[in-house]
């Protein structure tokens, strides 16, 4: 039988007399729990709305990382302790080029298989005038050839968008990028369109404020790919030393995750820039051996210098933060596990 609510609110009220002489802490948390046995706890406001976090470190991220001019998405994971950190990893943002270290993987898998070498020649894909939204996919023609491995070199250190669709075009097109990244079991990651149509069509949507699901995917899922390339688990060591040393030799993005690392410290990486949106990600080698694997997607903030400005800033509190947390566990003698080679 339900009690009538005057009943109910008398006993409540009788409990809060009772505990009248207890100290104040306890009255607290007696009433409380009278409270809930009550009401139940969905009728109790929570004491706060702000976001809580449990370190000092993962709130210097999350200030970093404020997005109040724009989205900002940070994912990253020391490769040799297994410490995460993340601030909207979940959330999807535009892959822009850092899309083209699938891309490479996905030739590289077939380079495996036997189906090309790294030999292989294949023309670049110069892309031809054509209006925006003119037509489903961008105009190309076919232009100088180059052997697939000085494409994937281009590719991922001058982020050359014809040696891209190059390779694209070789592999099957989006669709079986997607494919792979699926196979390593890695979500949230979709490749659209080939990057002529999609600098084409460029700012058909502003990234700090619209979520565009196509050529998108989650700082976690990068994460996810940086972190399975770095271990070996992906591809051959043959095949993950072509595409680490192509990303050692990135000549874009200098003022991104590489602008504040101390002296000692490599930066392996793929840079994306977008309409209002800028992005890196890599792995970050100390000279103890620890390895850091970090995607951050940056939004709006007014500026693309202002966008490279933190990525810099929090690409360094993540070497700092992840340093001084393992610097108290002891020395670290050994590399990230690698398996790769």
């Amino acid at each position: 039988m339900i009690k009538p609510f005057a009943t109910i609110l008398t006993g409540v009220l009788a409990g809060i007399g009772l505990a009248a002489a207890a100290p104040a802490s306890a009255q607290s948390i007696d009433l409380e729990a009278q409270f809930d046995r009550t009401f139940g706890t969905e009728l109790r406001a929570p004491q706060t709305f702000d976001a809580i976090y449990e370190t000092s470190f993962e709130r210097r991220i999350a200030q970093l990382a404020d997005g109040s001019k724009g989205r900002i998405g940070v994912a990253a994971l020391d490769l040799t302790t297994g410490e995460e950190i993340g601030v909207l990893d979940n959330q999807l943002f535009p892959m822009a080029s850092t899309s083209k270290i699938a891309v490479a993987a996905t030739f590289l898998e077939m380079v495996e298989q036997g189906k090309y070498s790294l030999t292989s020649e294949f023309p670049l894909m110069m892309p031809l005038r054509s209006a925006r939204f003119s037509s489903p996919v961008a105009p190309v023609r076919a232009g100088e050839y180059m052997p697939a491995h000085q494409l994937i070199e281009i590719m991922i250190s001058r982020s050359s968008n014809p040696a891209t669709d190059a390779l694209l075009a070789v592999v099957g097109g989006p669709a079986k990028v997607n494919d792979w990244v699926r196979r390593q079991g890695i979500k949230d990651f979709s490749i659209n369109r080939d990057i002529a149509t999609l600098v084409r069509d460029d700012g058909e949507f502003d990234p700090a404020s619209h979520i565009d699901k196509r050529d998108a995917a989650t700082p976690r899922a990068m994460l996810e790919l940086l972190k399975g390339l770095y271990q070996g688990k992906f591809l051959s060591a043959e095949s993950r030393a072509v595409l680490l040393d192509a990303m050692s030799k990135t000549r874009t993005g200098k003022r991104r995750i590489p602008a504040l690392m101390p002296m000692g410290v490599t930066v392996s990486h793929k840079t994306g820039s977008l309409n209002n949106t800028s992005s890196d990600i890599g792995i970050i080698e100390g000279p103890d051996g620890r390895a850091i694997a970090v995607a951050i997607y940056v939004t709006g903030q007014g500026s693309r210098l202002a966008r490279e400005e933190r990525i810099a800033a929090i690409a360094r509190e993540l070497y700092d933060g992840f340093a001084s947390r393992a610097g108290k566990r002891g020395p670290v003698w050994t590399n990230a596990e690698h398996t790769g080679g």
